[in-house]
């Protein structure tokens, strides 16, 4: 507790100095506490963001910049394709909701490039935000188990709510980990949000984001860590440990297991979904890009539906002339409704939702789908460009998020959804702006 005060003691000020000397900094930090909040909040501080650079700044201010322009672009596009959606109400219904790729990179656009103190200072108060969020969520868990003698409410879902989204949640909490980590000195508070942090992501247990973030770590240990080779050894030692250690946590294992098994496996059983002499069958990733006709009793575990949802988006391709432009942003719901149905997937019941009501589940296969290969063009730019930067500014932070988004794109649609899109350009704009193409040297020299 003393370490917390201590802290809160001298972070007001620090805090209080910094938006004396730019507020648009307290405006991005509030974007990025907000994200896990309600959807009325997210807008709420898109909204302060956006009143605040219009009233000190203006048009006036504006300058070019290549890296924040794509991603309005890619509005721009979503916007035009109400020229050929196929389904107008959810084009227009979907535009409100993707309104952060347009109007954050417009305010960074006008607003002063921040600095590096200015943008670590960011970091650091959304780290230590989502270590806030750790307390939370295990406070809550805690009772909730209590109550129910049910240990499943620390992982997953559970742990943070469907809605807000557990692999949304674990990128988070991920990006402020290796804040931490990278910190060269950290005080006993730091190590203790760390370790929170890390125990959370597991916890949390997306496949996607674990992986990637175990891989990340090692990169980080073997190329960027400034330590000695025995430490080093340690460390990956103690990684290594920690893992094996996560094989003997049902929850954890449970869902790496199924994955496995239906990957290699055809019609292996459900047992969770199961009961009694009502069988539930995984449905295998060979199944999932093969086969015909499914049963209502079939499932589809992360992997093998992603794979299904490929499958279908080829055959959309192959029949409808959706190559150069989409069916339009937010409209291929009928289509996949089509399939479903073509391929006599679970259709749902009350309270149960069908397979016809999700996405591709693959932010580029969303963007071919509905915007067509210009689409699909703009996000590869939007990722690449945000890596190269990365990898040139030596960034381990922005290493790690750049590559975090080039995988989970690969398993969600991450845009499609108000917090994912809020969250991803708020953390682009502010790791690229002023490193763009254009970028004036006196720019650059500001970071």
């Amino acid at each position: 507790m003393a370490n917390i005060y201590n802290y809160s003691k001298n972070a007001i000020p620090e805090l209080k100095r910094s938006i004396k000397q730019e507020p648009a900094v307290a405006c991005v930090v509030l974007m990025l506490l907000s994200i896990p909040l309600t959807y009325s909040a997210n807008s709420i501080s898109l909204g302060i963001l956006a009143l605040f650079t219009a009233m000190k700044y203006g048009v006036k201010s504006f300058r070019k910049d290549y890296s924040l322009l794509i991603p309005a672009g890619l509005y721009l596009l979503m916007a035009l394709s109400l020229i050929w959606t196929i389904d107008r109400t959810m084009t227009i219904n979907a535009l409100s909701k993707e309104l952060p790729l347009l109007i954050i990179p417009l305010c960074l656009m006008c607003l002063p490039i921040f600095t590096n103190m200015q943008r670590q200072l960011i970091l650091k108060y959304y780290s230590y935000g989502m270590f806030a969020y750790c307390i939370f969520y295990l406070i809550k868990a805690v009772v909730r188990c209590a109550y129910s003698q049910d240990a499943s409410v620390f992982f997953y879902h559970q742990l943070v709510t469907l809605d807000v989204n557990a692999v949304h949640v674990s990128l988070y909490m991920t990006i402020a980990f290796f804040w931490f980590l990278v910190k060269k000195e950290k005080s006993l508070l730091e190590k203790i949000a760390a370790s929170v942090l890390f125990v959370m992501v597991f916890l949390l247990s997306s496949k996607n984001v674990t992986i990637t973030f175990i891989f990340l770590l090692l990169v980080y240990y073997f190329f960027y860590a400034v330590t000695n080779a025995k430490t080093r050894f340690f460390q990956v030692a103690l990684l290594l440990v920690f893992l094996v250690a996560l094989t003997f946590v049902g929850q954890i294992k449970e869902r790496f297991r199924i994955e496995y098994d239906t990957v290699m496996n055809d019609g292996t059983v459900n047992e969770n979904l199961s009961r009694g002499q009502d069988k539930v069958y995984n449905v295998s990733a060979e199944q999932a890009w093969s086969q015909e006709k499914f049963k209502a009793n079939d499932f589809f575990p992360g992997t093998a539906y992603r794979i299904y949802k490929f499958r279908i988006f080829i055959e959309m391709l192959q029949e409808d002339n959706i190559f150069w432009h989409g069916y339009g942003l937010n409209a291929s719901y009928s289509k996949i409704e089509t399939k479903t149905i073509a391929h006599e997937l679970y259709l749902g019941e009350a309270g149960k939702p069908g397979y016809q009501m999700s996405n591709f589940h693959n932010q580029y296969v969303q963007n071919f789908a509905e915007l067509g290969i210009g689409g699909l063009l703009l996000l590869l730019a939007i990722v690449i460009i945000n890596l190269k930067n990365g990898l040139r500014s030596k960034d381990f932070v922005h290493i790690s998020f750049a590559v975090l988004m080039i995988s989970l794109f690969l398993t969600e649609s991450f845009l499609w959804r108000q917090r994912g899109v809020t969250y991803f350009t708020i953390m682009y704009c502010l790791f690229n702006a002023g490193i763009g193409w254009n970028a004036s040297e006196k720019n650059k020299q500001q970071l």
